[in-house]
């Protein structure tokens, strides 16, 4: 049994990466939706947080899609 210790390697790089990428994607999403919710409760509006977190999770939508099809081709 040989382990190629450098594609190992390479594999958990950027599946740590992609991960560390999307929870951050995430979490800029949950805090432009929250900034929304604050600036409405002080009867202002936040469109722009809002676009913004809409547009996180679209990305973090289309990554997940890309990875199962990448997994089903």
């Amino acid at each position: 049994m040989n382990i190629d210790w450098a594609a190992l390697a390479s594999v958990f790089g950027v599946s740590l990466l992609a991960t560390v990428g999307l929870v951050g994607l995430f979490t800029l999403g949950i805090v432009g939706l929250s900034k929304h919710e604050s600036a409405s409760a002080r009867g202002g509006s936040a469109t722009l947080a809002v676009t913004g977190a809409y547009a996180c999770f679209a990305a973090c939508a289309a990554a997940v899609a890309y990875g199962i099809f990448i997994i089903v081709a």
